[in-house]
C-alpha cells in the first residue's frame, strides 16, 4: 500500500469505471458494480485490489495471488485463481499504469508565487501558475498555464515554458524552448554550453554556442540529466521522448518522437535519432552519426556509425544483436577450451 504521507488516492472505482477507463471489455456475468479501493502488487494484493501480470517470472505468485481483479493476456487465463477476475488485455502494464494514474492522480497546482522568490517584472505568467521558494525566473521569461517550478530552480532569460509542465527543485534552465506536458525532474540542467572547441597547434578556443535547446510537448526529463544548447543549430528534444536519470545530451542532438534513453547514456553532438528509438542504459553513441526509426541499442554498447531502421544491435563495437550473442558464445567458448 503507497504511504498517505506522500501519495494520496482519490477514490474507489466500480469495475465498470475501471473497464471505461482501460477501454477493455469486461467479462460475462461479472458484477460490474463491484468496488476496488486500490492497486497492490500480486503477492501482497487482496479481494479489494487490482494486479496485473505482465512477466512470466511471476506465475507463481499469480497462482497464488488473492488480488480480486488482475489485467493479463489471454495466454494465462487458465492459470487465474478461482476467484480472480481476469481483465484481458493485449498490454497488462499499460491497462495497470492507467488504473494506477486514476488511484493516485497527480497533485494539482496550488496556484501562487511564494514570497521567497524572485520574478523579474518582465516575466509573462497568470495566476494559475505555482512558483516556490527560493526560485529566480529572469527577464523577458514566458510561463504558460498551470505550470509548477520548484525551489531555487533558475530560469534564465527569454526562456519560453508551455503549459502544464512541471519543473522540478534545483533545476536549470537557459536558452531553451519549454513545450507543454514535459515534466522535468530535479537537478536538470538544460542549455548550457555544449562542449565545442577549435583546435590549433594544441591551443583550444571556445566556439561560441549560438543555438537553442527546443523540448517539445509531452517530454520527461530524469533528474540530473543535462541537455547542451546548439552550437548554431537547435539540440532538439521530439515529442514524447522520455529521459532517464543522469542522460547527457550533447549540442546540436536531434531527438526524433517517442525516443527513450535509458540512465547513464549519451548522445555526442550532433547525432540524429530518429523516431522511437530505445537506448539501452550506458550505452555511448558517438557525433556525427544517423541512428533511423525504430532502432533497439542494448545496455553498454557503443555506437560508432549510421544504423539503418528497425535495426536492433549491441556490443562494443556495436553490430547485430545475433552477432554480438554469437560473439559472446565464442568467447566463452575460447575460454573454456584454454
Amino acid at each position: 500500500m503507497a504511504d498517505p504521507k506522500f501519495f494520496q488516492k482519490s477514490k474507489e472505482f466500480t469495475l465498470d469505471q475501471i473497464s471505461k477507463i482501460t477501454k477493455i471489455t469486461l467479462p460475462k456475468d461479472i458484477n460490474t458494480k463491484k468496488i476496488f479501493n486500490d492497486i497492490a502488487p500480486l503477492d501482497s494484493a487482496d479481494k479489494n485490489k487490482i494486479s496485473f501480470l505482465n512477466n512470466k517470472n511471476y506465475i507463481n505468485q499469480f497462482k497464488i495471488s488473492k488480488a480480486g481483479a488482475c489485467f493479463l493476456k489471454k495466454d494465462f487465463l487458465n492459470l487465474a485463481p478461482k476467484n480472480m477476475i481476469p481483465l484481458i488485455t493485449e498490454n497488462p502494464y499499460h491497462s495497470f499504469a492507467l488504473v494506477a494514474n486514476a488511484f493516485y492522480p497527480s497533485k494539482d497546482i496550488t496556484a501562487g508565487v511564494h514570497p521567497k522568490a524572485h520574478i523579474e517584472t518582465s516575466v509573462n505568467y497568470d495566476d494559475t501558475v505555482q512558483i516556490a521558494p527560493g526560485v529566480i525566473v529572469s527577464s523577458d521569461v514566458t510561463i504558460g498555464s498551470n505550470c509548477f517550478i520548484g525551489a531555487n530552480s533558475v530560469i534564465l532569460s527569454g526562456v519560453t515554458i508551455g503549459d502544464n509542465t512541471i519543473i522540478g527543485p534545483n533545476c536549470t534552465i537557459a536558452y531553451s524552448i519549454i513545450g507543454s506536458n514535459v515534466k522535468i525532474h530535479n537537478g536538470v540542467r538544460i542549455g548550457q554550453d555544449g562542449f565545442g572547441f577549435a583546435e590549433n597547434q594544441n591551443v583550444r578556443i571556445k566556439m561560441p554556442q549560438l543555438g537553442r535547446v527546443i523540448i517539445e510537448d509531452d517530454v520527461e526529463i530524469g533528474a540530473n540529466t543535462t541537455i547542451d544548447r546548439g552550437t548554431n543549430p537547435d539540440t532538439i528534444i521530439g515529442r514524447g521522448s522520455k529521459l532517464d536519470n543522469l542522460v547527457q545530451i550533447g549540442h546540436n542532438v536531434v531527438i526524433g518522437k517517442n525516443c527513450i534513453l535509458v540512465s547513464q547514456s549519451g548522445v555526442s553532438g550532433s547525432t540524429v535519432l530518429g523516431d522511437n528509438v530505445i537506448i539501452g542504459g550506458q550505452s555511448g553513441i558517438a557525433g556525427h552519426i544517423k541512428i533511423g526509426n525504430n532502432v533497439k541499442i542494448a545496455a553498454k554498447s557503443g555506437i560508432m556509425k549510421n544504423i539503418k531502421n528497425n535495426e536492433v544491435v549491441g556490443g562494443i563495437p556495436s553490430v547485430p544483436i545475433k552477432d554480438w550473442h554469437r560473439q559472446t558464445i565464442t568467447l566463452k567458448n575460447l575460454i573454456k577450451k584454454k
